[in-house]
């Protein structure tokens, strides 16, 4: 057999020759990549370092009167349902009849006039069976928006892709590229949240169609799709990265709750009913 656990998966493969590695001089002319962290916590708090402020939600009346008024459309895979899920203890869920960890999901809170939306992206999917007409491609959702001040659109999409080249990736990111400028030149204050991949734990089962490496090449298509865009960058990799609890697809509730302590802070950036 090709691949047997415990056998021959994740199994290190010795050199034929030579087990070193020769590190060469620099040569001139060599374009040079800079580093610099996102952010670190303290007492499990994200303390950004790219100039954002970052308030603290810490109760339901804060973040429901920071959501006052919103419409709240999220798109794409499990870990933007993550922030969904969140959220619906505060702003009660609507039974739509949706098939579990598939949606499309609802939540309503009609005293402060809040609305949120998920919705899975379309294929490819790699989860439970889902029917087709439960699935809608993102950019076709973005331009059904109408968007405004009021209105905050989060989208992820990236754990789905690691089975396919990276161009299949690329031309999908594109298409939602556009329609977020049609967006943003519709309503230019609508707010877009894009979410960044995440380090997540690899067995031996997950390395026969995944790895870090890979989704690394993700984060870097994505960042660069949508750099220059008036979108804010939420940095799932960073914040995942940075703690010590152990990585996962879909991060501890730690990290859930500092990206949205994040976001509601740009949500709420006049800082009101925050700490």
């Amino acid at each position: 057999m090709l691949f047997q656990r415990g056998v021959n998966l994740k199994v290190p493969i010795p050199a034929s020759v030579t087990d070193k590695v020769t590190v060469l001089p620099e040569e001139p002319g060599q374009i040079k990549l800079n580093y610099s962290a996102a952010g670190y916590y303290y007492n499990d708090t994200w303390r950004p370092l790219n100039g954002a402020v970052m308030h603290q939600f810490p109760d339901s009346a804060a973040i429901t009167q920071c959501l006052r008024g919103k419409i709240l459309y999220m798109f794409g895979d499990s870990t933007v349902r993550q922030w969904f899920e969140y959220l619906t203890a505060f702003v009660p869920e609507i039974n739509i009849h949706s098939p579990k960890k598939v949606g499309p999901f609802m939540a309503v809170d009609s005293r402060k006039n809040i609305l949120m939306h998920f919705r899975l992206h379309g294929p490819p999917i790699r989860s439970s069976p889902v029917f087709t007409s439960k699935l809608r491609y993102i950019a076709n959702e973005l331009d059904r928006i109408q968007g405004g001040p009021d209105t905050v659109v989060f989208v992820s999409v990236w754990a789905h892709f690691n089975n396919f080249p990276i161009e299949m990736y690329i031309r999908r990111l594109r298409h939602i590229r556009k329609a977020l400028v049609h967006l943003l030149n519709r309503e230019p204050d609508t707010l877009v949240v894009i979410r960044t991949p995440n380090l997540q734990k690899i067995n031996p089962q997950k390395s026969l169609y995944g790895s870090e490496w890979y989704y690394l090449q993700i984060d870097a298509v994505l960042r660069a799709m949508f750099r220059g865009l008036n979108v804010q960058l939420l940095d799932a990799w960073e914040m995942t990265l940075a703690h010590h609890l152990p990585h996962d697809m879909h991060p501890p509730p730690t990290i859930i709750k500092n990206a949205m302590n994040l976001i509601l802070s740009h949500i709420c950036a006049d800082g009101k009913n925050s700490q």
